[in-house]
């Protein structure tokens, strides 16, 4: 399954580790949407919103795409609502490989303009 880009959606969440997301259950497939206006993310869960389901595997969705495990993060508000806040407990840095990577394409950039 194809996820937003993970720094993408780290770019939302705010200096207190809080990520604004609005939830649509019973979806026809899983899927994490950037947003387009009013910056809260979209969650699509098949799950349905019964007995807390939906809360995990949005929960569970969000851990994958962020690559990091589901006790990084935390419902604070919304559990029985569509609009949820999650918490980022502490997103870890990148490998050093993709830093490594990321700097090598910025460089051969520059080279080309010079």
């Amino acid at each position: 399954m194809s996820w937003p880009p993970r720094a993408d959606i780290l770019a939302l969440v705010d200096g207190a580790g809080r990520l604004s997301i609005r939830v649509t259950p019973n979806a026809s497939a899983d899927a994490i949407i950037l947003p387009t206006g009013e910056g809260i993310l979209q969650v699509r869960a098949t799950a349905t919103p019964e007995g807390g389901k939906a809360n995990e595997a949005v929960l569970r969705l969000l851990a994958a795409a962020l690559g990091e495990p589901v006790s990084e993060l935390e419902l604070l508000r919304g559990s029985t609502g569509r609009n949820k806040i999650v918490r980022v407990v502490k997103p870890r840095a990148e490998p050093l490989t993709a830093a490594r990577s990321k700097l090598a394409k910025s460089f051969h950039r520059q080279e080309k303009r010079v």
